[in-house]
């Protein structure tokens, strides 16, 4: 999925536009995307601030990205290593924010069978980016630790996305049955095993705000299971880096 400098320039921000405005629009429209959300609960309710506190951080940092993909040249050698890692993230970054922007409006018609679709190619497609296309880190880069901030951070927040998504598309007003507390367990835990910090740290943030939310939702011993998921993921995350 490559495309030329010139495209990546144009593409990359023009996607970032679309998101940007459906999400005001399913920030300002009656009823709005919060209205939704109390309307459809189940076992993968996170607290909703929880999304909205990494979303604004996440725009400023995609920002950047966007202004330094603009910035750098590919006729300066120092420039262009980070600068082509730019350029093969930019389709899956594009990719992205139009699956999140068309979502939304879904979401805001209360379709939510339809807005699942487009939450799990954009889940899949940042979590096959992180895990089989992106080079290592350069932490001696600031264009490529940003690189890995927009894109980590990209897949992060679509895990808790994907599974919130799915559970009050398919199971609205359930509650967690022994096998959804397993694939919690065991599927943050290997994404954790598979993760540095950044990534890492998103999924540990994903569990926070579930178990947040199914406070006020759910159980309480749900929401103590997914704490002490939260807890285990770190650990998880905290022990692969240190022996790496």
């Amino acid at each position: 999925m490559g495309v030329s400098l010139s495209t990546a320039r144009y593409l990359a921000p023009a996607s970032f536009i679309f998101d940007f405005a459906a999400q005001q629009y399913g920030l300002n429209s009656k009823p709005n995307m919060l209205d939704i959300h109390n309307r459809n609960l189940s076992f993968w309710s996170p607290q909703p601030y929880f999304i909205g506190a990494f979303f604004t951080p996440q725009q400023f940092f995609q920002v950047a990205w966007l202004y330094r993909l603009w910035k750098l040249s590919p006729n300066k050698p120092n420039e262009k290593k980070e600068l082509d890692e730019m350029v093969k993230y930019a389709p899956y970054y594009a990719v992205g924010n139009l699956c999140i922007g068309t979502w939304m409006i879904f979401w805001n018609t209360e379709q939510l069978k339809i807005a699942n679709i487009f939450v799990w190619v954009n889940s899949l497609t940042q979590l096959f980016y992180c895990f089989t296309q992106l080079q290592p880190m350069n932490t001696k880069s600031w264009d490529s630790i940003l690189t890995h901030v927009v894109a980590k951070s990209f897949a992060g927040i679509g895990v808790l996305d994907l599974v919130h998504n799915t559970s009050v598309a398919y199971f609205k007003d359930a509650a967690p049955s022994t096998a959804i507390k397993a694939i919690t367990g065991l599927g943050f835990a290997g994404l954790a095993a598979g993760s540095d910090w950044i990534l890492g740290g998103c999924l540990v943030y994903d569990l926070i705000a579930l178990s947040v939310g199914q406070s006020i939702y759910g159980s309480s011993s749900w929401s103590q299971m997914l704490g002490g998921f939260a807890v285990g993921t770190a650990a998880i995350v905290g022990l692969r880096n240190y022996i790496k």
